[in-house]
Parts: structure tokens; C-alpha cells; sequence
């Protein structure tokens, strides 16, 4: 039995609750997830586990156990990204949750700059977009666009997107291109409905220190950001979305920018991870790729950065 590998499976199995997340979560069969605790069980002398049918709870022992387990593994996480040659060549998967318009957008269109970097690195993107437990998940780190919600993760601030008011230009020849919040309010747009919450959210802008909110008559709403943007720019209606988002659509003459003489407020872009442990080279690794990445966009990076 290889005690690190079982005390890595045991600390898993403790913080999901369960055998089959974890072993989905590692790649492994849940047999072996099973015989590996029992294998640890019978080594160090104690029932660690309590198994149902219905679920896995922690033993006191277990529980005592665990504190150490996490300790030792981190001691050897430490270690090993101390090494050179560990902190060049980082390698593994790494479970990385975010939506599928910041993994459309930003992500995708640099990973092959990432991968030859990092080649031995396996990167699996799941797009939830929704709030996630990273431990019964499997999850190694969060992407996520607005302020983070109060939770025991770290929230690491790498990013600032600007905020645009663009439509196609077909919409504007048949309706005209509004100049001032009164114009804005005749027409309409395509509106953004948040997945997680089902508000409607109303275009902002900064005007003499204080935001003004306009809601937009619409005949067409959504819950998805690339979709929210396709609508727009087949002429729909009008859209306030992050511009990292509609770059090249711009660039391209599909979407144009409206009401440049007025400023949005920005949104912030955040990485999250767990704290408990040392970060692993590969996850250290990403997180530092993702932040430079965020840094070189213009229409990203932090303010004064």
C-alpha cells in the first residue's frame, strides 16, 4: 500500500462524503477507492469511516487522523514544489470551473500557449457557472466573473473587465443609434437573465459619481452569455456585456459601441481555490498563467496595472 496515496484518497473521501465522487474526481475505480481505506484501516489499527448505504461519515479517530493526514500532505506538497525541477515542469490534471463565455473568450484562444509551457498538464474545464462546493465537486479552482460571495475559499483579484453598450449595425440603421439615457430608454435590447438568481439585469452607467440604472423594454431575454451576445449581433437589440466578450466581434464591424461618451462600471474577475493546503505546482502554475493572461488584455486588466 502507498500510505501517501492513501492518505491522499482518505482526507478526499473525508471532505466529499463520498466513495464515488472521489473516485470520479481522481480517476479511479471505486473499488479501489474502497479497498485502499480499507487497506489504511487495517494499517493503522482503527475503523476510520463510517459507511451507510446513504453516505460516508468520519469516525473521532478519523477525525484526528485527518488533521494529520492534511498536515503531511501539504508538508510534501511544500517540499516537492521546492524543487526545481518540479517547479519547471509541473504536470497532472487540474479541474478548473468557470463559464462557457470566459472559457470561449479568454481561455481557449490562449491554452495552446499554455500547454507549451506546461505540456505535461492536463486542464479540465467544467462550465457550471454556478456556486460549487470545490471539494465535493473535485475542483481545484473557480473563475468567476462579479464579486465573490462570502465562503471559506481564497478569492484571488486578477482582473477588472470594462463594460461596453454596443449593437449590431443593422439594428442601428433600422432604429437609429441612441446618444443619451433618455435615447437609450426608446429602444430596446436583449436581456441578460442571470442563471443563478432569474434577475434581469438593467444597463448601468456612472453619471456625476452615481450609477444610473436603465431598464430596456425587450423582446427577447437570456441566461447565457454567447448566446446573449450572438442576438445581439444578428440585430435583436441592444447589450451591455463585458467587452473582452465582444472584442473581435468590434474589430470585426458585427457589434458596434454606442454611448462611449458614458462609463459603466467595470466588474471584477476573480481566481478562487482552497486555502487548506499549499497550492500544487500545476495549480500554482495555471493560476500565475491566468493572471498574466488577464494582465496583456486591455479590457481586463486591474486598473493601474
Amino acid at each position: 500500500m502507498d500510505r501517501f496515496e492513501a492518505m491522499e484518497i482518505f482526507t478526499r473521501v473525508v471532505e466529499a462524503n463520498s466513495f464515488t465522487k472521489v473516485s470520479e474526481s481522481l480517476d479511479l475505480p471505486r473499488a479501489k477507492v474502497s479497498r485502499t481505506i480499507q487497506a489504511l484501516e487495517e494499517h493503522v489499527g482503527v475503523r476510520l469511516l463510517n459507511r451507510s448505504t446513504r453516505q460516508v461519515s468520519v469516525t473521532e479517530d478519523g477525525a484526528l487522523f485527518y488533521e494529520r493526514c492534511v498536515r503531511i500532505l501539504a508538508e510534501v506538497t511544500d517540499a516537492e514544489s521546492s524543487l526545481s525541477n518540479k517547479r519547471e515542469s509541473p504536470s497532472g490534471t487540474i479541474r478548473v470551473d468557470t463559464s462557457g463565455t470566459l472559457a470561449r473568450a479568454l481561455l481557449l484562444p490562449a491554452l495552446d500557449d499554455f500547454y507549451s509551457l506546461y505540456p505535461e498538464i492536463d486542464v479540465r474545464l467544467g462550465l457550471a457557472d454556478r456556486n460549487i462546493d470545490l471539494i465535493q465537486d473535485g475542483v481545484d479552482c473557480v473563475i468567476r466573473m462579479g464579486t465573490p460571495e462570502e465562503s471559506s475559499l481564497v478569492a484571488r483579484r486578477i482582473g477588472h473587465a470594462r463594460i461596453v453598450t454596443c449593437a449590431s449595425p443593422a439594428y442601428l440603421e433600422k432604429y437609429g443609434t441612441p446618444t443619451t439615457l433618455d435615447e437609450l430608454s426608446e429602444h430596446r435590447a436583449v436581456n441578460y437573465v442571470s442563471a443563478r438568481s432569474g434577475k434581469t439585469f438593467p444597463f448601468e452607467y456612472e453619471v456625476d459619481g452615481e450609477i444610473v440604472k436603465v431598464t430596456l423594454k425587450s423582446v427577447l431575454a437570456v441566461n447565457d452569455g454567447s448566446v446573449y451576445i450572438g442576438a445581439s449581433a444578428l440585430g435583436h437589440g441592444i447589450i451591455q456585456p463585458s467587452r473582452y466578450m465582444v472584442a473581435d466581434l468590434i474589430a470585426q464591424g458585427a457589434l458596434k459601441e454606442i454611448l462611449t461618451n458614458y462609463t459603466s462600471p467595470g466588474t471584477p474577475l476573480s481566481i478562487l481555490y482552497a486555502h487548506r493546503r499549499n497550492l500544487s505546482s500545476r495549480l500554482r502554475a495555471f493560476t500565475e498563467w491566468v493572471t498574466e493572461l488577464v494582465r496583456n488584455n486591455p479590457d481586463l486588466r486591474l486598473p493601474d496595472a
